[in-house]
């Protein structure tokens, strides 16, 4: 945030400014944190430009005094011009530098903190603060219509895997103890769901696992749930729904509404992000897994500028000089543009807004509310993913599919259903390949030659001793 003011000023706009459609979810980030510290970017920028503005226009004035003492004879007079140009461009320096130190000095600060980094700033609008801690809890998230057919669990990264689990037979029941059959406990997908989110992360194994079922919303149907998601078409939808809603979502499918298990498991210092998404097909007498993986790799070289900044001494006042020196003309003649540009592109956003909700209002016109990616899968870069992240990503992956399939036998079980079906089905599932290249492409991939293959348990590779095709 404090080392690009494009970014900073590109997620505050993104996260409080006045808009339709909804915001993404950002796996892994302090949004609350983000936003205070764009905010703090942003008008540490603003002031500069305002400054430059003004010195740039005293410069002006004191370039054209300058020529016209020369020019009349008047020697004084051309010598204080001149001196005012040489104030007017130490003091655009001071600027520059003043900025830069600041922005680094903050950057730094929440580096090297221990403790919670959205206290080191000052807050952002109230009404911001309180979307964006709903955002955190969100029970149902809008997707663009143009992600229906590519992703549309938006802001989970790149698809790794998508795929439905071969079917199970529910029908049968278990056999008593002392012979005869047991009467199967009658269950829905609801049941289910909820027992496989209660039990994932001590099955799994994975310590911090999330677990939460989410209604997914083609941004286009929004207006189909009512009151409870969208209260106002002329603003942004709402963020949670009742939980009554999301079990319909899971029950009754339909009019671009779905409900999905969504598992999400985030690495060692937030680097890598796995999820899986998860909705169970029952259909008696059958039940089948639909599954949905999805990656977010580390964030891009880019934005981790903050582990190279000079800490102090003379290296970090020769790189600020450095900085200043070369930044100071640019900066100068560039800030009345900077500051017209923004005021152009806040007016032409609060048009756009003001004509779409009286095409909605007066045409009632179909609006897409769906979000389109979000914050955190933007600045992820595959050529930063290393050994590490690969094999914990492997490793969560396997965790959370064995996992569901332990507790959905654990769930039939307690249900006196005969898990001999299900029994061939973990057989066939557990040989299956899963690739993760799927949208990922080139040498920034996981594994071998742009490809990572990974595979379950009793399964080798191709040309592997005593392995098969996989």
């Amino acid at each position: 945030m404090h080392l690009d003011e494009g970014f900073a000023r590109q997620v505050y706009e993104e996260l409080t400014a006045d808009r339709l459609t909804a915001v993404g979810l950002s796996l892994g980030v302090n949004l609350l944190a983000l936003v205070r510290h764009a905010k703090a970017a942003a008008e540490r920028i603003d002031t500069r430009d305002r400054r430059l503005a003004w010195l740039f226009a005293g410069l002006c004035a004191a370039v054209s005094l300058a020529f016209y003492g020369f020019a009349s004879g008047t020697f004084a007079v051309g010598v204080a011009g001149c001196s005012a140009v040489l104030i007017a461009v130490g003091t655009a320096w001071a600027v520059v530098h003043t900025a830069e130190s600041q922005g680094r000095a903050a950057a730094q600060e929440v580096f090297r903190l221990s403790g919670e980094p959205e206290d080191l700033v000052p807050p952002a609008p109230p009404d911001a603060e309180a979307r964006l801690r709903e955002l955190k809890k969100a029970n149902v998230v809008p997707y663009t219509a143009s992600a229906e057919r590519t992703n549309p669990f938006v802001g989970s990264g790149t698809k790794i895997k998508e795929v439905v689990w071969q079917p199970i037979d529910i029908s049968r029941p278990a056999d008593a103890p002392g012979g005869g059959k047991l009467a199967v406990k009658p269950f829905d997908a609801v049941d289910l769901h909820t027992y496989v989110a209660k039990e994932m992360a001590n099955i799994a194994g994975l310590e911090g696992l999330r677990a939460r079922n989410r209604l997914y919303v083609l941004g286009t149907h929004v207006r189909h749930l009512g009151d409870d998601l969208l209260p106002d078409p002329l603003q942004r939808p709402r963020t949670r729904v009742p939980k009554q809603l999301v079990q319909a979502g899971l029950v009754r499918s339909g009019a671009g509404m779905r409900t999905y298990l969504s598992l999400e498991r985030i690495g060692e210092g937030g680097r890598v992000i796995v999820s899986m998404h998860l909705r169970a097909r029952l259909r008696h007498p059958s039940l089948s897994w639909e599954v949905a993986a999805y990656a977010i790799p580390p964030v891009s070289s880019h934005y981790c500028r903050v582990d190279w900044l000079p800490i102090d001494g003379f290296e970090r006042w020769w790189s600020l000089v450095r900085y200043a020196t070369g930044q100071t003309w640019p900066a100068l003649r560039g800030a009345p543009g900077r500051i017209q540009r923004r005021r152009s592109e806040s007016n032409r956003r609060a048009r756009t807004l003001e004509k779409w909700r009286k095409e909605i209002s007066k045409r009632h016109a179909l609006y897409d509310y769906g979000a389109v990616d979000s914050v955190r899968e933007r600045v992820g870069a595959w050529d930063q993913l290393g050994h590490s992240e690969r094999t914990d990503s492997q490793d969560f992956l396997h965790r959370l599919q064995q996992g569901v399939l332990i507790a959905t036998e654990r769930f039939l079980k307690a249900h006196n259903v005969d898990t001999s079906s299900f029994d061939q089905a973990q057989q066939v599932i557990n040989t299956q390949t899963y690739n993760f290249s799927g949208d990922i492409t080139g040498p920034s991939n996981f594994g071998n030659n742009g490809q990572v293959t990974s595979y379950g348990q009793g399964a080798q590779p191709s040309g592997a001793p005593g392995g098969g095709h996989p």
